[in-house]
């Protein structure tokens, strides 16, 4: 599985190393991903996602149920 958050879509980003000397060398900035399990109301289960911290937060802010089925709705995740 890709490294993506599957409640934000958020994706590695690509930049640049920058030496005293200026020289540039293409690096990847990549996203503090966690495997966390939350508990489901509306299904009565838990559901693993793979979340950025950003993620997280979210949920905590809007709850998980609302969250994720916005998640869907951008086409981020696919729940069964």
């Amino acid at each position: 599985m890709a490294k993506v958050c599957q409640v934000t879509g958020r994706k590695r980003m690509v930049g640049n190393n920058v030496s005293h000397s200026k020289r540039r060398t293409k690096r990847i900035f990549a996203l503090n991903l966690k495997t966390k399990r939350f508990w489901s109301e509306a299904e009565q289960r838990f559901v693993t996602l793979k979340v950025s911290c950003k993620g997280i937060r979210t949920i905590e802010k809007n709850g998980f149920d609302a969250t994720i089925k916005d998640a869907q709705r951008k086409g981020f995740i696919n729940l069964v």
